[in-house]
């Protein structure tokens, strides 16, 4: 089994993926820089070596990349690796990989849509543990009302907003300057 990362740049910053074979094994989100990022990925992924993914891989670098910069891009045909992910959140993810670019989903819909309308807390929790950002979108996921909910990646509720600007799922806002 070959097990690979490599960091790519993207219009919120450098992002990383990981494969192992030609199934993606984790994502990370811009940690600050490619230094970081890439730090990021030997950590979580220590026996994955830095290289040029395989084609189906590439692809999924080629999605991220495009969704990230407006291209309404649907993701939900990459390959991902769940093992020792739990069942709850790989139904949650599941659920989540069903929400097209610009639209949005409320932890308590998924909950609904999962049978268990009780669990919005732990679909946030699951979308806190996400290990697929961005193929797994759970930036698109909102508390309920529309808040922004929670955001674990480096920038916050920040990032999520911005995300959800490139998607069209939130009017761009103005800024002071």
């Amino acid at each position: 089994m070959t097990t690979g990362f490599t960091v790519f740049d993207t219009a919120i910053g450098v992002c990383g993926l990981a494969w192992r074979d030609d199934v993606v094994i984790g994502t990370s989100l811009p940690e600050g820089s490619a230094a970081r990022t890439r730090a990021w990925l030997v950590r979580r992924f220590p026996d994955a070596v830095e290289g040029p993914p395989p084609a189906p891989v590439r692809e999924a670098v080629d999605g991220i990349v495009a969704l990230l910069g407006g291209v309404r891009q649907d993701l939900a045909s990459v390959a991902l690796d769940f093992s020792g992910v739990p069942t709850f959140n790989r139904r949650a993810y599941e659920v989540a990989r069903t929400i097209p670019p610009g639209k949005t989903l409320t932890y308590g819909d998924i909950a609904h849509r999962l049978g268990q309308p009780g669990s919005a807390q732990a679909v946030g929790q699951a979308m806190g543990q996400n290990p697929f950002p961005i193929i797994v979108p759970c930036h698109r996921v909102l508390a309920a009302g529309g808040k922004d909910g929670g955001f674990s990646a480096r920038g916050g509720v920040g990032t999520k907003r911005r995300m959800l600007v490139i998607e069209g799922a939130l009017a761009d806002e103005p800024t002071l300057f």
